[in-house]
């Protein structure tokens, strides 16, 4: 493929490394690539970052024909720059449009458009630990016509914001409240997609429970009310006696890169790991009998985050003394090590540019 390149002739600066923040800084460029029915995809190019110009009837804005990705390039201690098992997310970026009706992405024109961006644009990937370079791949509808369709045009787009270590304070334990109200999405509907729609149905129950001063909510399934599903944005995992459980993936549930991961590396470390149906009657019975030993959610943002107190029907459970698991911390390790370039890649997952 093609990428026809056009540098910024007013380049930006990078903010000291402890001023990032998540998803505030934007680097020079912007990748950008056109599709339509007729001519397929096309005019691949990378050009200055700024404004896009969209139509008032374009699809994306009335029907939410939209999804993206995240991921994130790591500066190793070398200097050089790797990433994390990008052709994970390229296919699931397929499996979230064909589920959305969007066109899919050579996965080969996607991961050259993803390197030769970032390698662009290396200068902005922060030095320190626990720093990177966000990547948002993206891809929307814009039609300009309104009407219910399948789209008949489309962009697709890349661009990259330096972010500041998750964990800059050290990984403290969050409150989760399990929610028994809203539903996040369903079965058959948009759950394994990464579409802009699931994300702004759960805003609600999210600032609900802030105010209650929890820092996520736990869902339950939309069919039963009854099944452990994700925790906020992120999957979910359970140390319960032993065994470590996360929800089976049903349709509902985004399949999670670092769910992945994180199951790949406890099989490897001689855990027993089951992807079940996980009741919150089960959650609370083994919170009840001291069974639930260790929780956390797991993502790209935060990697792992363990979960020191759940509540669920006007009561509120302790997890690990509100501290931070064996295993928890294990996986945080081990993944962080991988993705920084300080532990052996033995799994095959990074690639340097």
């Amino acid at each position: 493929m093609e990428i026809k390149i056009t540098k910024t002739t007013n380049p930006g600066v990078m903010p000291p490394e402890s001023q990032l923040g998540f998803g505030k800084v934007f680097t020079d460029h912007m990748f950008v690539m056109d599709w339509d029915s007729v001519n397929g995809w096309h005019d691949a190019r990378i050009v200055p970052f700024g404004r896009i110009d969209l139509h008032p009837a374009s699809t994306v804005l009335h029907y939410g024909a939209e999804i993206f990705e995240g991921l994130k390039a790591y500066r190793r201690a070398d200097g050089g720059v790797q990433l994390f098992r990008p052709m994970e997310n390229i296919r699931r970026m397929n499996n979230s449009a064909e589920r959305m009706c969007l066109p899919l992405l050579d996965e080969q024109d996607a991961f050259q458009a993803l390197t030769e961006f970032v390698k662009l644009e290396e200068k902005w990937v922060p030095k320190s630990f626990g720093t990177s370079l966000y990547l948002r791949p993206f891809m929307y509808g814009d039609d300009e016509v309104l009407g219910v369709h399948a789209v008949h045009r489309a962009t697709f787009m890349i661009i990259a914001s330096p972010s500041g270590s998750y964990y800059a304070e050290g990984i403290n334990p969050v409150k989760i409240m399990i929610e028994s109200e809203d539903v996040r999405t369903v079965r058959g509907g948009t759950g394994y997609a990464k579409c802009g729609g699931n994300y702004a149905a759960s805003t609600r129950a999210g600032e609900r429970a802030a105010l209650k001063g929890y820092s996520q909510v736990l869902w339950l399934d939309g069919v039963e009310r009854k099944y452990v599903e994700e925790v906020g944005a992120m999957n979910v995992m359970f140390k319960i006696d032993g065994e470590v459980v996360t929800p089976k993936l049903t349709g509902s549930i985004l399949p999670g890169i670092t769910r992945k991961s994180c199951i790949e590396v406890l099989k490897n470390l001689g855990y027993t790991v089951s992807e079940r149906l996980l009741s919150v009657e089960e959650l609370v019975s083994a919170m009840e009998s001291g069974k639930l030993e260790e929780a956390w959610g797991c993502g790209t943002a935060a990697v792992v985050s363990p979960i020191g107190k759940l509540a669920y029907a006007g009561k509120e459970y302790e997890v690990n003394g509100g501290k931070i698991g064996e295993v928890t911390q294990k996986l945080y390790d081990v993944l962080t090590g991988i993705q920084w370039g300080k532990l052996p890649d033995d799994y095959g997952w990074v690639y340097k540019l």
